[in-house]
């Protein structure tokens, strides 16, 4: 890290360059807006419709029609890169190339194992910090877990994590239906869990195994004339270096649960569990007000759960899908800007993890094999 690319005057407005502006790209905008003296300097938007979505969102922003040229923008103390999956790793690399500045990525880091070492290249030699967005990590509920898991289980030997949502969203030119866009459901939408085994059990994957495909969402679907082949749902066991074993269980077709989010951790103590609801934005309304997140701590020895909820700040609900980690994951990232972090708390070798595993899922779900991530590196 070099510290001429940071900001440290604490007072001072910083100025963020954002690169995509689409669904998540607008809820950055929001979460940003949400916090004290900062700004968007600069917008790279290619997508009409967005690009006007976005200009209502920061007014103030100079819009540009590349990379480059945002680059070029004057006073930009940090980017963000929020844009298509399979974009990623080249904004990346001509960020590197030209101005190195701090950089929030939205997840997937990469999208193919033919990445892997260009990512590593790029990690190895760009001089200024790269956060990787993993923004379920910031979720209040999930975040409660995380700070009192050891104490209520005693160490984690067993992890279960589910997902039951809603289908894909429809994104500018359908990027979201194809595995070589994506990285495939498991890469895309999977590495958020993926990155919660490793910060929960402390270790390392050492063999994933897997079943899935597409049942359900997408299946009549052909944009551009190619059938959209992502899956919508599948089962993942990881087996980890410290012994511990993690479950994943994804389904894209039940967003009529009331929580979207469940996960489980138990050890030789206790088990303790996260609840988290879906977007506020898709709760019918006829059933009242929406859930509120829970976290449930259940001891072997007195036995007594215990439920303590964990509401979240309604404008930071308002501001995004995501239960108000976008906004806490950019108050961590604006303290590295400002040079009041020593480092990112989600970095490069986080996100490369991440998306190893849900790669490691893919094949699995491929060749009906198991498969090492030793096998991958």
């Amino acid at each position: 890290m070099t510290t001429q690319t940071l900001v440290h005057a604490k007072t001072r407005t910083v100025s963020y360059g954002i690169i995509g502006c689409g669904m998540m790209g607008q809820e950055h905008l929001r979460n940003i807006a949400l916090l004290d003296d900062t700004a968007i300097g600069a917008i790279f938007e290619p997508d009409a419709g967005m690009r006007a979505a976005a200009r209502a969102l920061a007014p103030k922003a100079q819009f540009v029609d590349s990379v480059e040229a945002l680059l070029e923008v004057a006073d930009l103390d940090c980017l963000l890169i929020a844009s298509p999956n399979f974009r990623h790793l080249e904004q990346l690399q001509a960020i590197a190339a030209r101005r190195p500045l701090p950089v929030l990525v939205e997840k997937p880091l990469f999208t193919d194992l033919t990445q892997l070492a260009q990512i590593d290249a790029f990690a190895a030699s760009y001089p200024a910090p790269v956060w990787v967005a993993m923004e379920y990590r910031y979720m209040p509920p999930v975040a409660k877990m995380i700070r009192q898991a050891q104490q209520a289980t005693g160490g984690i030997r067993m992890l279960t994590i589910q997902e039951h949502r809603f289908p894909f969203l429809d994104k500018v030119g359908a990027w979201n239906r194809f595995n070589d866009q994506t990285g495939g459901t498991f890469v895309e939408k999977c590495c958020h869990f993926f990155d919660l085994m490793r910060v929960l059990l402390k270790s390392d994957p050492v063999r994933v195994m897997a079943s899935g495909g597409q049942a359900v969402n997408h299946l009549d679907e052909q944009p551009g004339g190619r059938p959209a082949d992502i899956f919508d749902h599948g089962y993942v066991i990881v087996d980890f270096a410290n012994g511990a074993r993690a479950m994943l269980e994804l389904c894209m077709f039940a967003e009529g649960a009331r929580f979207q989010e469940q996960i489980s951790a138990m050890g030789p103590l206790g088990k303790i569990e996260a609840f988290v609801p879906g977007p506020g934005r898709f709760w019918p309304e006829h059933l009242g007000p929406a859930p509120v997140p829970e976290v449930v701590i259940s001891p072997r020895s007195p036995k007594g759960p215990r439920l303590e909820p964990v509401p979240v700040d309604p404008v930071l609900l308002e501001a995004g899908d995501h239960n108000g980690s976008t906004f806490y994951q950019h108050q961590r990232f604006l303290e590295l800007v400002r040079g009041t972090r020593s480092a990112a708390e989600v970095g490069l070798d986080d996100g490369r993890w991440a998306v190893l595993m849900g790669l490691a899922a893919q094949r699995s779900m491929a060749t009906g094999a198991s498969v090492t991530l030793a096998s991958l590196m």
